[in-house]
Protein backbone atom coordinates (compact mmCIF):
# COMPACT_ATOMS: atom_id res chain seq x y z
CA UNK A 1 0.00 0.00 0.00
CA UNK A 2 1.31 3.71 -1.00
CA UNK A 3 1.30 5.44 2.08
CA UNK A 4 3.52 8.70 2.53
CA UNK A 5 6.60 7.02 4.01
CA UNK A 6 7.06 4.70 1.16
CA UNK A 7 6.72 7.14 -1.12
CA UNK A 8 9.80 9.29 1.04
CA UNK A 9 11.53 6.17 1.34
CA UNK A 10 11.81 5.07 -2.37
CA UNK A 11 12.79 9.24 -3.44
CA UNK A 12 15.61 8.35 -0.72
CA UNK A 13 16.81 4.96 -1.89
CA UNK A 14 16.50 6.31 -5.67
CA UNK A 15 18.93 9.12 -4.59
CA UNK A 16 20.88 6.75 -2.33
CA UNK A 17 21.91 4.01 -5.00
CA UNK A 18 22.79 7.27 -7.60
CA UNK A 19 25.49 7.79 -5.02
CA UNK A 20 26.34 3.71 -4.76
CA UNK A 21 26.20 3.69 -8.35
CA UNK A 22 28.78 6.44 -9.09
CA UNK A 23 31.18 5.75 -5.92
CA UNK A 24 30.71 1.79 -4.62
CA UNK A 25 29.01 2.72 -1.84
CA UNK A 26 26.78 4.95 0.06
CA UNK A 27 23.41 2.93 -0.16
CA UNK A 28 23.05 3.30 3.06
CA UNK A 29 24.96 5.94 4.63
CA UNK A 30 22.25 8.22 2.72
CA UNK A 31 19.51 5.91 3.32
CA UNK A 32 19.47 5.55 6.74
CA UNK A 33 20.26 8.76 7.94
CA UNK A 34 17.01 9.69 6.20
CA UNK A 35 14.82 7.10 6.35
CA UNK A 36 15.32 7.38 10.75
CA UNK A 37 13.55 10.45 10.26
CA UNK A 38 10.09 8.08 9.78
CA UNK A 39 11.12 4.45 10.39
CA UNK A 40 12.82 2.75 13.57
CA UNK A 41 16.36 0.64 13.10
CA UNK A 42 13.84 -2.65 13.85
CA UNK A 43 11.65 -1.88 10.74
CA UNK A 44 13.89 -0.37 8.13
CA UNK A 45 17.20 -2.86 8.89
CA UNK A 46 15.61 -6.34 7.77
CA UNK A 47 14.61 -4.66 4.72
CA UNK A 48 17.73 -3.25 3.96
CA UNK A 49 20.04 -5.73 4.64
CA UNK A 50 19.25 -8.85 2.13
CA UNK A 51 18.91 -5.93 -0.57
CA UNK A 52 22.73 -4.57 0.22
CA UNK A 53 23.85 -8.66 0.19
CA UNK A 54 22.86 -7.98 -3.64
CA UNK A 55 24.20 -4.82 -3.68
CA UNK A 56 27.16 -5.64 -2.54
CA UNK A 57 27.91 -8.87 -4.52
CA UNK A 58 27.61 -7.00 -7.53
CA UNK A 59 30.02 -4.37 -6.44
CA UNK A 60 32.36 -7.49 -5.97
CA UNK A 61 31.64 -9.18 -9.27
CA UNK A 62 32.07 -5.72 -10.75
CA UNK A 63 35.58 -5.56 -9.65
CA UNK A 64 36.49 -9.57 -9.71
CA UNK A 65 39.72 -9.30 -11.43
CA UNK A 66 41.28 -7.43 -8.26
CA UNK A 67 40.04 -10.16 -5.75
CA UNK A 68 42.88 -11.86 -5.58
CA UNK A 69 45.47 -9.25 -4.40
CA UNK A 70 43.05 -7.61 -1.59
CA UNK A 71 41.31 -10.96 -0.11
CA UNK A 72 44.01 -11.25 2.01
CA UNK A 73 44.29 -8.00 3.29
CA UNK A 74 40.91 -7.87 4.30
CA UNK A 75 40.61 -11.56 5.90
CA UNK A 76 41.58 -10.20 8.85
CA UNK A 77 38.71 -7.24 8.68
CA UNK A 78 36.15 -10.12 7.75
CA UNK A 79 37.23 -12.31 10.77
CA UNK A 80 36.51 -9.90 12.75
CA UNK A 81 33.25 -8.61 12.10
CA UNK A 82 31.54 -12.05 13.51
CA UNK A 83 31.89 -10.71 17.27
CA UNK A 84 30.86 -7.08 15.94
CA UNK A 85 27.73 -8.67 14.93
CA UNK A 86 26.85 -10.77 17.37
CA UNK A 87 26.33 -7.95 19.66
CA UNK A 88 24.92 -5.47 17.24
CA UNK A 89 22.47 -7.79 16.47
CA UNK A 90 21.14 -8.19 20.51
CA UNK A 91 21.32 -4.10 20.57
CA UNK A 92 19.29 -4.06 17.77
CA UNK A 93 16.92 -7.01 18.79
CA UNK A 94 16.46 -5.36 22.82
CA UNK A 95 17.63 -1.62 23.05
CA UNK A 96 14.79 0.55 22.43
CA UNK A 97 13.76 2.28 19.09
CA UNK A 98 14.63 6.30 20.07
CA UNK A 99 17.83 5.23 22.02
CA UNK A 100 19.02 3.00 19.05
CA UNK A 101 18.28 5.83 16.65
CA UNK A 102 20.40 8.04 18.83
CA UNK A 103 23.38 5.37 19.16
CA UNK A 104 23.08 5.28 15.36
CA UNK A 105 23.65 9.19 14.84
CA UNK A 106 26.43 9.62 17.37
CA UNK A 107 28.18 7.03 15.65
CA UNK A 108 27.76 8.11 12.14
CA UNK A 109 28.41 12.01 12.58
CA UNK A 110 31.86 11.89 13.64
CA UNK A 111 33.03 9.03 10.75
CA UNK A 112 31.14 11.24 8.10
CA UNK A 113 33.68 14.65 9.18
CA UNK A 114 36.68 12.30 9.86
CA UNK A 115 36.34 11.46 5.76
CA UNK A 116 34.57 14.78 4.85
CA UNK A 117 38.01 16.35 6.38
CA UNK A 118 40.34 14.26 4.12
CA UNK A 119 41.67 12.17 7.90
CA UNK A 120 44.28 10.18 6.57
CA UNK A 121 47.16 8.08 8.72
CA UNK A 122 48.24 4.46 7.29
CA UNK A 123 47.61 1.78 9.77
CA UNK A 124 50.65 0.10 10.36
CA UNK A 125 50.29 -3.20 11.82
CA UNK A 126 47.79 -3.88 9.30
CA UNK A 127 46.36 -7.58 10.38
CA UNK A 128 45.90 -7.17 13.93
CA UNK A 129 44.32 -3.64 13.60
CA UNK A 130 42.40 -4.99 10.78
CA UNK A 131 40.71 -7.59 13.60
CA UNK A 132 39.93 -4.93 16.14
CA UNK A 133 38.43 -2.40 13.21
CA UNK A 134 36.66 -5.46 11.70
CA UNK A 135 34.80 -5.70 15.61
CA UNK A 136 33.63 -2.18 15.60
CA UNK A 137 32.41 -2.45 12.08
CA UNK A 138 30.41 -5.56 12.86
CA UNK A 139 28.66 -3.42 15.72
CA UNK A 140 28.24 -0.60 13.51
CA UNK A 141 26.62 -2.08 10.23
CA UNK A 142 24.26 -4.70 12.22
CA UNK A 143 23.01 -1.76 14.07
CA UNK A 144 23.10 0.53 11.41
CA UNK A 145 23.85 -0.98 8.14
CA UNK A 146 26.28 1.33 7.59
CA UNK A 147 30.18 1.10 7.16
CA UNK A 148 30.89 3.36 4.17
CA UNK A 149 32.29 6.10 5.82
CA UNK A 150 34.64 4.17 8.50
CA UNK A 151 35.82 1.48 5.34
CA UNK A 152 36.20 4.16 3.10
CA UNK A 153 38.79 5.82 5.46
CA UNK A 154 40.68 2.78 6.10
CA UNK A 155 40.94 1.73 2.28
CA UNK A 156 42.05 5.21 1.51
CA UNK A 157 44.47 5.34 4.12
CA UNK A 158 46.45 2.11 2.88
CA UNK A 159 46.94 3.36 -0.37
CA UNK A 160 45.22 0.52 -2.23
CA UNK A 161 43.95 1.52 -6.04
CA UNK A 162 40.73 2.68 -7.16
CA UNK A 163 40.04 -1.25 -8.31
CA UNK A 164 41.33 -2.39 -5.18
CA UNK A 165 39.53 -0.07 -3.40
CA UNK A 166 36.35 -1.22 -4.69
CA UNK A 167 37.12 -5.08 -4.51
CA UNK A 168 38.41 -4.93 -0.87
CA UNK A 169 35.45 -2.80 -0.16
CA UNK A 170 32.92 -5.10 -1.91
CA UNK A 171 34.03 -8.15 -0.31
CA UNK A 172 33.85 -6.97 3.29
CA UNK A 173 30.73 -5.56 2.69
CA UNK A 174 29.49 -8.71 1.61
CA UNK A 175 30.63 -10.62 4.28
CA UNK A 176 29.11 -8.14 6.83
CA UNK A 177 25.79 -7.97 4.30
CA UNK A 178 25.45 -11.70 4.28
CA UNK A 179 26.67 -12.78 8.26
CA UNK A 180 23.87 -9.83 9.08
CA UNK A 181 21.25 -11.63 7.60
CA UNK A 182 22.14 -14.29 9.43
CA UNK A 183 22.11 -12.89 12.53
CA UNK A 184 19.00 -11.28 11.78
CA UNK A 185 17.60 -14.50 10.78
CA UNK A 186 18.42 -16.33 14.14
CA UNK A 187 17.37 -13.47 16.10
CA UNK A 188 14.10 -13.33 14.45
CA UNK A 189 14.36 -9.88 13.30
CA UNK A 190 12.22 -10.39 9.64
CA UNK A 191 9.55 -9.44 9.78
CA UNK A 192 6.14 -8.48 7.66
CA UNK A 193 6.41 -4.79 8.19
CA UNK A 194 10.14 -4.88 7.19
CA UNK A 195 9.39 -7.19 4.22
CA UNK A 196 6.65 -4.78 2.66
CA UNK A 197 9.28 -1.82 2.44
CA UNK A 198 11.31 -4.22 -0.12
CA UNK A 199 8.80 -3.53 -3.07
CA UNK A 200 9.67 0.13 -2.83
CA UNK A 201 13.19 0.20 -2.65
CA UNK A 202 14.25 -2.49 -5.65
CA UNK A 203 13.13 -0.38 -8.33
CA UNK A 204 14.94 2.55 -6.73
CA UNK A 205 17.61 0.88 -7.00
CA UNK A 206 17.27 -0.48 -10.40
CA UNK A 207 17.21 2.95 -11.96
CA UNK A 208 19.57 4.93 -9.38
CA UNK A 209 22.77 2.83 -10.13
CA UNK A 210 23.37 2.82 -13.99
CA UNK A 211 22.37 6.65 -13.24
CA UNK A 212 25.08 6.95 -10.75
CA UNK A 213 27.48 5.39 -13.04
CA UNK A 214 26.49 7.33 -15.90
CA UNK A 215 26.93 10.42 -13.69
CA UNK A 216 30.27 9.82 -12.20
CA UNK A 217 32.19 9.58 -15.82
CA UNK A 218 30.65 13.16 -16.12
CA UNK A 219 31.42 14.45 -12.54
CA UNK A 220 34.71 14.78 -10.80
CA UNK A 221 34.16 12.00 -8.31
CA UNK A 222 36.45 13.48 -5.64
CA UNK A 223 33.88 16.47 -5.72
CA UNK A 224 30.53 14.09 -6.30
CA UNK A 225 31.60 12.40 -3.17
CA UNK A 226 32.45 15.35 -0.92
CA UNK A 227 29.09 16.98 -1.82
CA UNK A 228 27.29 14.16 -0.91
CA UNK A 229 29.46 13.62 2.35
CA UNK A 230 28.00 17.48 3.13
CA UNK A 231 24.59 16.61 2.67
CA UNK A 232 24.94 13.12 5.35
CA UNK A 233 26.43 15.49 7.85
CA UNK A 234 24.05 17.98 7.45
CA UNK A 235 21.19 14.79 7.64
CA UNK A 236 22.41 13.25 10.46
CA UNK A 237 23.20 16.06 12.54
CA UNK A 238 19.32 17.31 12.08
CA UNK A 239 18.28 13.58 13.02
CA UNK A 240 20.41 13.92 16.44
CA UNK A 241 19.28 17.54 17.19
CA UNK A 242 15.89 16.16 16.44
CA UNK A 243 16.48 12.93 18.78
CA UNK A 244 18.22 15.33 21.87
CA UNK A 245 15.02 17.21 22.14
CA UNK A 246 12.35 14.12 21.93
CA UNK A 247 14.52 12.04 24.52
CA UNK A 248 14.89 15.16 26.84
CA UNK A 249 18.30 15.27 26.80
CA UNK A 250 18.62 19.07 25.98
CA UNK A 251 15.62 21.41 26.26
CA UNK A 252 13.62 22.87 23.96
CA UNK A 253 14.63 24.46 20.47
CA UNK A 254 18.60 24.61 21.84
CA UNK A 255 19.01 20.62 20.69
CA UNK A 256 18.96 22.35 17.09
CA UNK A 257 22.40 24.16 17.71
CA UNK A 258 23.92 20.71 16.81
CA UNK A 259 23.10 21.03 13.89
CA UNK A 260 23.94 24.86 13.09
CA UNK A 261 27.23 24.14 14.43
CA UNK A 262 27.89 20.86 12.35
CA UNK A 263 26.71 23.24 9.23
CA UNK A 264 29.35 25.66 10.41
CA UNK A 265 32.22 23.40 10.44
CA UNK A 266 31.43 21.30 7.43
CA UNK A 267 30.94 24.62 5.51
CA UNK A 268 34.22 25.65 6.34
CA UNK A 269 35.65 22.09 5.36
CA UNK A 270 34.04 22.51 1.62
CA UNK A 271 35.24 26.03 1.55
CA UNK A 272 38.60 24.62 2.13
CA UNK A 273 38.08 21.31 -0.15
CA UNK A 274 37.18 23.69 -3.25
CA UNK A 275 39.83 26.43 -2.38
CA UNK A 276 42.98 23.56 -2.20
CA UNK A 277 40.88 21.90 -5.83
CA UNK A 278 40.71 25.28 -7.41
CA UNK A 279 44.32 26.02 -6.90
CA UNK A 280 45.13 22.35 -7.61
CA UNK A 281 43.41 23.02 -11.26
CA UNK A 282 45.00 26.41 -11.70
CA UNK A 283 48.81 24.86 -10.97
CA UNK A 284 48.16 22.25 -13.38
CA UNK A 285 46.88 25.27 -16.09
CA UNK A 286 49.97 26.67 -15.22
CA UNK A 287 52.56 23.72 -15.39
CA UNK A 288 50.59 23.47 -18.90
CA UNK A 289 50.56 26.38 -20.15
Amino acid sequence: MMTEQTIWLALTTLIAATVNGALGYGFSSITVPIALLFLTNRVLNPALVPIEVVLNAYVLWHNRDAFSGVWRRALPVVIGLVPGIIIGTTLVAHVSSGWLRFVTYVALLPLILLQAGGYRRPIQSERSAGLAFGGGLGVLYSVTTISGPPLAVMLSNQGLTKKDFRAALGLIRLAESSMTAMAYGYAGLFNLSSMALIPWIVPSIMAGVPIGGFLIRRIQPDTFRRVCMSFDAWIVAFGLSRLLKELHLVPSDAAYLLLAGIILIDSVMLYRFFARARAAALAATGTLV
